[in-house]
Parts: C-alpha cells; structure tokens; sequence
C-alpha cells in the first residue's frame, strides 16, 4: 500500500494540477417513462466534471439520480437533453469504462481467472495475453491463490474483488461504481475500502463512486457531489490528508463536520419527499 506521506503528496497533486475534467456532463436531462404511460425525471440539468486520477463520489436519496448518471457516464442511456463527453468524445459502451455493480454478476461456471479473461475478449489481445493481464489484475487484488476457483467457493469479499480486477483488466479510463459494497458486512466492506484506495493509488483511471454511506464517501473520495431530486446541490472537495483510516483522523473535526453537514441535508431530502417512506415524520 502506498505509504502515508506519498498518499497524500499524490492527493494533493491531484487536486492541484488544476487540469480540465476528462468527463463532462453539461445540463444533462433524463426521463423514463412509468407503465401507466406518466414520465418521471431522473436527471434535471446536472452538471459535473471529473479529473484525470480523480475519486468523485456521488451521494443522495435513493431515486436522486446517482445510477443513471453511471449508466450515461457508461454509454449505457443516452440524455435527452444536455451533453456528456469522455476524452472529448460522447462515451459509448465497451473497455472505455469498467463498471463494478453492487451484485457481483460473475460467471458461476468459470473460474476466477476466466471471468476477469471474460471482459477482455473484446480487446485485440492473443489468448497468452489474455491470461497474462487477468493473472496480473487478479494479483492486484490479492487473489492469485484463488485464480482458478470458482466463485462458489469464495467469500462476499473475495468476489467482490473478483468483480474489480475485471473491471481494472480492460483498463479503463474511468471506472463506475455502483454501491460496490453495500451487500458486504462492515467490517468487509472496510477492508475493501482499503483494498481499493491500495489499488486506485496504483492505478490512473478516474473513479465516480455511488453510496449512500456519507462515512464511506468522506473516507474515499477526493470530491463529494451531494444530489437531490435529480439535481446536483452541492459539490464539496475533501481536503483530509490520506490515509483516512484512522480514529484520529476521523475524529478530526473537519471530518465530523462534513459528516454532520452531508447528513443533516440528506436527513432533510428524504423527510421532505413526498415519495419517502418518511416523509413528513418527526425523528428529531
């Protein structure tokens, strides 16, 4: 793992390169259409932007829109309105983006290695090449005595680092998680925070992270972008030094802070919602 004074001398360059954002979203806009025919609007001109190295993670409401910005960020839909652009380009489906879901989606009959090699089929690689970079993204994660098991016999963890080294393996430019953790115990779900901030400070993709834990984006993200009813409502960077794993740092009082502030305006959203289970209730 990359050591403390390096960690935060690479986060702080990060933030200070001051370079333009390799994914733009310009006043995107999107709705679906119900079965019984009415529209609901899922995006309503957002407007973000993420950095070459940059971790963002996205946080809000269940329903505010975090997973049809992944989808659009993928290529996967399509804004009605507004303009989404990867390295100056409309992005579109394929290696250009990994995407890691909160379900672990692997192959239950191929072995570890096979289902990273799955993802690579598409890229013009010879079958020894193939199993090469599996092989080497599957060590980044810390499971090259698992290559050739099966994903039954191995752990929420573990798969769920199965998932990321095939998502890493196709080397993209950005990678889309989708509450990546949200189906581990806390204590998983810990150690994999830690495995991917050991892996994404080896690596160059940008990252956009949804959640709904304010503890888990404060911990991860270089830049937190708090949403609402389809909308962005406030863009926040971290400025915590990395690591942030300790209890002196998240005792630190900026952290408490910004947790405190993250989630009193969430607590707000959801009991002002007319569509929340909680709406209008008094939890004070």
């Amino acid at each position: 793992m990359t050591s403390a004074p390096a960690s935060r001398n690479l986060a702080r360059a990060r933030r200070s390169t001051g370079a333009p954002p390799q994914l733009v979203l310009d006043g995107v806009a999107k709705r679906f259409r119900r079965p019984d025919g009415t529209l609901i609007t899922a995006l309503d001109g957002v407007s973000l932007g993420v950095r070459d190295r940059e971790f963002v993670a996205l946080i809000g409401p269940s329903g505010c829109g975090k997973t049809t910005i992944l989808r659009i960020a993928n290529g996967l839909l399509r804004p009605d309105s507004g303009s989404v652009l990867l390295s100056n380009a409309p992005p579109e489906p394929g290696p250009g983006a990994g995407f890691v879901f909160q379900s672990f989606r692997l192959i239950p009959w191929a072995t570890v290695r096979r289902n990273v090699e799955f993802a690579l089929q598409e890229l013009p690689l010879s079958r020894k090449e193939r199993a090469e970079r599996a092989l080497h993204y599957i060590g980044l994660v810390g499971l090259s005595r698992f290559a050739e098991s099966y994903p039954g016999q191995l752990s929420g963890g573990m798969s769920q680092r199965v998932a990321l080294a095939r998502a890493l393996a196709v080397e993209p430019q950005i990678l889309l998680m989708d509450e990546p953790f949200a189906s581990l115990d806390a204590q998983t779900r810990e150690l994999m925070q830690m495995e991917l901030m050991s892996v994404w400070e080896r690596q160059k993709a940008m990252v956009l992270f949804v959640t709904h834990s304010v503890d888990e984006a404060i911990t991860l993200a270089d830049k937190i972008v708090l949403m609402g009813s389809g909308q962005v409502l406030e863009t926040i960077d971290v400025e915590l030094e990395r690591p942030r794993w300790t209890s002196a740092l998240r005792s630190d009082r900026r952290f408490v802070e910004l947790r405190d502030h993250l989630w009193h305006r969430i607590r707000e959203l959801v009991l002002s919602d007319p569509q929340s289970d909680f709406y209008g209730r008094d939890l004070a």
